[in-house]
């Protein structure tokens, strides 16, 4: 399957990454990596990860307290979000219908 992540995604790990970066010089990266495994794992078992609505799954990240937020739409595997859990559950509902 194809993966793609929307722009608003793309945004969410830059900002994480800087944050992590800030705290502890490579921790930035490592969490990348822990994201990178993370989307690996989506990519071969799409339907690995629950429902929190009837289109949009979430994937836990291990090591850091991130979900992943994401459709499967045919052979594709839009990703919506990458948020810290904690953050609102429907935060992500606003990036349905962005592309």
């Amino acid at each position: 399957m194809r993966l793609v992540l929307r722009h608003a995604a793309k945004l969410d790990l830059a900002e994480a990454r800087r944050w992590y970066e800030e705290r502890q010089p490579r921790l930035g990266q490592e969490f990348i990596a822990s994201v990178d495994a993370a989307l690996a794992l989506i990519r071969e078992f799409p339907l690995i990860a629950p429902k929190v609505d009837p289109r949009v799954r979430r994937a836990g990240t291990k090591r850091f307290p991130y979900g992943i937020f994401y459709i499967i739409d045919g052979q594709t595997i839009r990703v919506l979000a990458v948020l810290r859990n904690g953050r609102s559950s429907f935060w992500w509902q606003g990036r349905m219908k962005e592309d």
